[in-house]
């Protein structure tokens, strides 16, 4: 059994036919879902889904690309978290992939929110999630002064080589990884997805964006995760079984959910 553990189902495109969606899931077996926060704006809906299904968990936070969004508070993002459905505060992290005739330092806004995030995982105690494109120098570097091992988290949607894997390991963090592990042209990733311990995996579709071959290109979902937990474990030679059941219990540890008893 596969679980998600980072995915956008409040999107449209998925929100609009949820009961079909969470069919998907159970056929490819795929059991739980991280519905994760980009803003505030729409966050009722992330907690709505969350409450409706009790197989759908959800986070809170402000993606770093969203710079016009409503700004984050520590007391207001921990007041928010302390919705039963949430386990986890981001996503959050930095982006300079797009500086748009700007430069780094003019991107201060994005380290503050980062920083701002990190101290409500403190004051929460509950994992943070990770977003960091062209940017892993000063996202780890954050990471490191404000003590975000503390908490833990995961790296979300990892596409960077092993040398900052292994970094983000050292401060206390999991590598996901999405369908981009499946590109004949990621081969960084594949090395990553080779090497990281497995006591430290997750899987994830970051859907609707992202779909593993052979959906390439394609809307994705949830229920996709099964073909990025299936090529992983290709990778590593290792069964598929016991790829998916190690992911899924280091998903239930990460996020302090109760793993559900089988029967």
């Amino acid at each position: 059994m596969f679980v998600d553990s980072h995915c956008h189902i409040n999107f449209e495109g998925l929100a609009d036919r949820l009961p079909q969606v969470l069919e998907n899931m159970r056929s490819h077996s795929v059991t739980h879902a991280l519905c994760v926060s980009v803003d505030l704006e729409t966050l009722p809906l992330v907690l709505e889904i969350a409450r409706s299904y009790d197989n759908v968990y959800a986070s809170v936070g402000v993606h770093p690309d969203h710079e016009d969004a409503q700004e984050p508070s520590v007391t207001e993002l921990v007041e928010l978290a302390a919705h039963p459905k949430v386990v986890a505060i981001g996503e959050t992290g930095l982006d300079y992939y797009r500086l748009e005739g700007r430069t780094i330092a003019d991107m201060e806004w994005q380290r503050e929110r980062f920083r701002t995030h990190i101290r409500a995982a403190h004051a929460t105690n509950k994992p943070l999630i990770v977003h960091t494109r062209s940017s892993w120098e000063d996202t780890l570097r954050l990471m490191e002064e404000e003590r975000a091992g503390v908490p833990g988290g995961v790296m979300h949607c990892f596409t960077e080589p092993w040398h900052v894997a292994e970094m983000a390991l050292a401060q206390n963090f999991y590598i996901s990884l999405s369908g981009i592990v499946t590109f004949k042209s990621a081969t960084d990733v594949q090395d990553v997805a080779r090497r990281v311990p497995l006591e430290r995996l997750l899987i994830e579709t970051d859907s609707p964006y992202l779909a593993p071959v052979p959906y390439r290109g394609k809307p994705n979902e949830p229920a996709y995760v099964s073909y990025v937990g299936r090529f992983i474990a290709q990778q590593r030679e290792m069964a598929e079984a016991d790829l998916a059941s190690a992911t899924t219990q280091n998903f239930f540890r990460l996020f302090r959910i109760p793993e559900p008893v089988s029967t």
